[in-house]
């Protein structure tokens, strides 16, 4: 989409230096042209300003004087993301509802949805207005999309799911299906059947290949405002609050309760039962057996602060260094003992 240097500045509060111009588009600074935007990530990529070929590049008012043409920001990263949304095609092509989707006669789909062929929207379901579903969805029973929903191809909602406002559900993702529960029996393991269900709050993103178990009695939920990255397991009644960022390959236990803004990096692991206070933070690959106050910085397998998981990294290489020193240490040790014993008969 072309657009004027100086109507983008002035739609997002930016300030323009240098000559105006017509951009196609955005990339990196090293393989932008003269038609093209780009963006200073950080101080370390400054010498590249000298070479790029980008018509203009994003940054903050310490390196604008490098740039030839400057869009200046406060908050490059933030404004980046918004420059970038002007340029981003919407993916898909179709408007309306396919004659190959199965649409069910008691299933709600408004007039402004996107209904792909092969979808599969079930009994008593609800797609609400802007919706866009995708090849190879299934909506259950009693699923509920709120407006401008989408759900990319293959994503499962199974019955009961229900999805707030503007939410985002990446390919391969199943929502609602059964929580991991099972007692023993005199034959083996019996199913505790999982008969809650799922709830997504507004403005939530779910990337691709991700599971979110159905509760066993109640509801799982998802507070307004998460993203949560691919591969990601959250079993049955797990409570996340708002505004959390899960990382790739995050599992959380179920009925843990993880509280507002908590940030998981990838593969970090949280027991069933447990509680995570708001804003804290748990480093990748960081096991939690135990609660996590509000605030904490954790680290490890098993977890501890952060600080003291970071000194005990440090610590790892110098560790055969360690033993050896440790092994003289006892042989001296050892030949002075002896040598006091025999001092000791002789006197």
């Amino acid at each position: 989409m072309p657009i004027r240097l100086s109507e983008l500045a002035g739609s997002l509060g930016l300030e323009l230096r240098g000559a105006d111009k017509t951009v196609l588009g955005v990339n990196t600074l090293e393989k932008a042209g003269p038609d093209e935007i780009a963006f200073l990530a950080g101080p370390k990529y400054a010498s590249l300003l000298a070479s790029t070929r980008a018509g203009a590049v994003l940054l903050d008012e310490k390196h604008a004087p490098a740039a030839a043409c400057a869009l200046v920001s406060a908050n490059v990263r933030l404004d980046w993301a918004r420059v970038v949304a002007l340029f981003a095609e919407p993916q898909g092509s179709l408007r309306g509802v396919h004659p190959l989707a199965f649409i069910h006669s008691e299933a709600q789909v408004h007039d402004t949805a996107t209904v792909y062929p092969f979808a599969f929207i079930g009994p008593r379901a609800v797609v609400g207005p802007g919706c866009t579903v995708f090849p190879g969805c299934y909506v259950g029973e009693d699923c509920v999309l709120a407006e401008n929903c989408t759900l990319y191809p293959n994503v499962v909602l199974m019955a009961g799911t229900r999805l707030g406002r503007n939410v985002t559900i990446h390919p391969g993702t199943s929502i609602g299906a059964d929580g991991y529960g099972y007692v023993q029996g005199p034959a083996g393991h019996v199913k505790v059947p999982q008969i809650g269900r799922v709830e997504i709050a507004d403005d939530v993103e779910i990337g691709a290949n991700t599971a979110v178990d159905r509760a066993a009695l109640d509801v799982t939920r998802i507070g307004p405002g998460t993203k949560i990255d691919n591969l990601v397991q959250i079993g049955h009644n797990v409570q996340i609050g708002p505004h959390c960022l899960l990382v790739s390959q995050v599992g959380i236990a179920g009925s843990t309760q993880v509280g507002a803004g908590v940030v998981m990096g990838g593969q970090a692991g949280v027991a069933d039962n447990l509680k995570v206070g708001d804003r804290a933070i748990l480093a990748p690959k960081a096991g939690v057996g135990r609660d996590v106050p509000a605030g904490a910085a954790m680290g490890g397998a098993p977890c501890m602060d952060y600080s003291a998981y970071m000194r005990a990294s440090l610590s790892l290489p110098r560790l055969p260094d360690l033993f050896h020193r440790v092994r003289r240490l006892e042989k001296v040790i050892a030949s002075l003992t002896g040598a006091a014993a025999e001092e000791g008969q002789d006197a």
